[in-house]
């Protein structure tokens, strides 16, 4: 099936600093030095970074991410929890916005 996000696409991210290679350089290092070891493990990173991939809606990062878990070691359980997380803080943050369209129509019905 063809669609617009086409998984042969991912391993071609590299390729975005061709004509800007300095830029690209500075941006791999500083994503490279995120998600070594830090404070929070590699894993731990994973799944933020997986949890956030779904916030943003990228399917590269759900792939790649996905991929970066399991080989860290995290099992389907606690990347669908990660989900979970990140889905409850994002229908929050709609929900809590709620609070301006109350008061804009508080404010309109004066």
């Amino acid at each position: 099936m063809e669609t617009y996000y086409k998984p042969e696409d991912l391993p071609k991210f590299e390729e975005i600093g061709k004509e800007v290679p300095e830029l690209a350089k500075k941006f791999f290092e500083y994503y490279d030095a995120v998600f070594a070891e830090g404070e929070l493990t590699e894993r731990e990173k994973a799944l933020i970074a997986l949890a956030v991939a779904h916030a943003v809606q990228c399917p590269y990062c759900i792939d790649a991410f996905t991929q970066a878990c399991l080989e860290k070691g995290s099992n389907t359980a606690e990347m669908t929890e990660a989900i979970h997380v990140v889905t409850a803080i994002r229908g929050g943050a709609s929900l809590v916005h709620g609070i301006q369209m109350r008061n804009i129509a508080d404010k309109l019905s004066m």
